[in-house]
């Protein structure tokens, strides 16, 4: 092949060759330097993002929170299902909102407008940034309203962080205390039901949250009297999502465990 090769051709070979290996000689010097003075710039970074995106915060380890805070007074907080966002508590939130109740929800880390986030996508975390919100917004005496991994999220958060922001809980059909079942869940779901839902994100987890609004809403029931628009919102939710953050946010829902977080709650 070499022989074949014209005389310009090889020059120019030659010359490209020696800028990428020179590129690649400024690359090693310079990048050290660069990653160092790029970590000391995170705070600041940090604080000029959350200055430059209203109605985010920005949590300890970085990651951007979306959240609604609308009206005044006595103050709800809603956390959302899988695979969702903040927005599919909007009915909800006009209706209190209209009542004299501040609504505040925001989108789970990897979902809906906040940082599609690689790790945390677990109910430790999920608890903790609820809490740095909270905190945020110092936000008293709330009710927390939480929707199936919402609960999970809200029960997680009561056991990590205690009542002291809290006056009331609601779970409504809500993850705890484990879905998975074990030995010590036998009425809970075999494993096999949650793989499917993952084998279903990896594999078109567009027609995937199409497919799941049906038996999500009971719209699969004789008789139901199915909402398009109902459905097209839920795919549009979940399509604003991270497929990573969504793909763990299954283990986070069906495997936690909260028994120990329900034992804490001291509050009705």
């Amino acid at each position: 092949m070499f022989n074949v090769l014209e005389q310009g051709n090889f020059n120019s070979m030659r010359v490209c060759g020696e800028r990428v290996l020179m590129l690649v000689v400024v690359a090693a010097t310079v990048w050290p330097a660069t990653a160092a003075a790029n970590s000391q710039m995170i705070p600041q970074a940090r604080a000029a993002y959350s200055t430059a995106k209203p109605n985010h915060i920005i949590t300890k380890d970085g990651t951007s929170i979306f959240y609604k805070d609308w009206g005044t007074g006595p103050p709800i907080v809603f956390s959302h299902g899988w695979p969702l966002t903040a927005d599919d508590w909007d009915a909800q939130m006009f209706f209190f909102g209209s009542l004299g109740f501040r609504v505040i929800a925001h989108d789970r880390r990897g979902h809906g407008r906040s940082s599609q986030t690689w790790t945390g996508n677990e109910m430790d975390t999920y608890a903790d940034d609820l809490a740095e919100l909270l905190e945020t917004l110092d936000i008293q005496e709330a009710i927390l309203i939480g929707h199936s991994t919402g609960g999970g999220e809200v029960a997680r958060y009561l056991g990590r962080h205690g009542t002291s922001r809290v006056a009331k809980a609601v779970l409504i059909a809500a993850v705890p205390p484990l879905m998975l079942r074990t030995a010590a869940n036998p009425g809970g779901l075999p494993i096999a039901a949650f793989d499917a839902i993952r084998s279903g994100v990896v594999a078109d987890r567009s027609q995937f949250f199409k497919d799941l609004t049906l038996p999500f809403y009971g719209y699969n029931l004789p008789g139901a009297n199915v909402s398009q628009g109902v459905r097209d919102h839920f795919w549009m939710q979940g399509m604003l999502g991270s497929i990573k953050a969504q793909y763990d946010c299954v283990k986070a829902f069906s495997e936690t465990d909260f028994t120990a977080d329900l034992k804490k709650i001291d509050i009705p």
